[in-house]
């Protein structure tokens, strides 16, 4: 009976010694997978041309550590609020050089839109291209009233002389992708000229919205400088 009892031991024993050599060895092996793999930021999903990314869209993938390249992105705030300048596939690593973060071009299903003169009763004179401008309505006999909940982005500020309003030794726009709010400010202050033309990026609704309003010429547009521009060039150089 001893005997019997003895050998089980033994062989619990020995079960259990394998056991946890095995467990040792996978963590060991999990251990030099994760050293040699990295995350890389990928799209959930199909994403058009144009398109603002958020953090839900976005997701991590391991890729072998030789197969991660300086292009790609590692860290999912690098992506948030990047918009893509060419289609991205699913599952497909971001590539820096497909994503931009003040593209004047307008976003899928909106186009740019020059604003008569005689649809503006003002523009704030700080207003610079990669801006964002909130659109005010202003109707005789009635109540102003914001025109569009969301600001929109102004893709060109032009002089009479159609030059874009700039200042030609600091550009706006470089300092803004820089986040370099002083030299934001400087460019502002130190402009070429002064607002004759604004050109917005609109969906067509916001469009039709706008015109509808304004082509009678009872109702005048209010456009007004967002400070989150300036925010956002804070946190592009955070």
């Amino acid at each position: 009976m001893n005997r019997g009892r003895q050998i089980r031991i033994s062989v619990s024993a020995a079960v259990l010694s394998g056991l946890l050599v095995y467990g040792v060895y996978l963590l060991q092996m999990r251990q030099i997978r994760l050293t040699e793999t990295i995350e890389v930021v990928v799209p959930k999903q199909f994403v058009p041309a144009g398109t603002s990314l958020g953090r839900e869209m976005l997701t991590k993938l391991r890729l072998p550590s030789g197969a991660v390249t300086d292009e790609m992105i590692v860290d999912m705030d690098d992506a948030d609020g990047l918009e893509s300048s060419v289609p991205l596939g699913g599952g497909e690593p971001l590539l820096r050089w497909k994503l931009d973060k003040f593209r004047l071009l307008p976003r899928l299903g909106e186009a740019t839109f020059q604003v008569p003169r005689d649809y503006v009763k003002s523009v704030s004179s700080g207003i610079r291209a990669g801006d964002r401008a909130i659109v005010y309505l202003s109707a005789e006999g009635g109540a102003s009233r914001r025109l569009f909940a969301e600001p929109v982005v102004v893709a060109a500020v032009k002089t009479a002389s159609n030059q874009e309003i700039d200042n030609p030794k600091s550009s706006n726009l470089l300092s803004m992708a820089e986040g370099d709010k002083e030299r934001m400010y400087a460019s502002r202050r130190d402009a070429n000229g002064s607002i004759d033309a604004v050109n917005l990026n609109l969906t067509e609704a916001q469009w039709l919205e706008l015109d509808n309003a304004c082509k009678e010429g009872k109702s005048k547009l209010i456009v007004a400088f967002d400070a989150s521009s300036f925010e956002s060039g804070e946190a592009s150089g955070s």
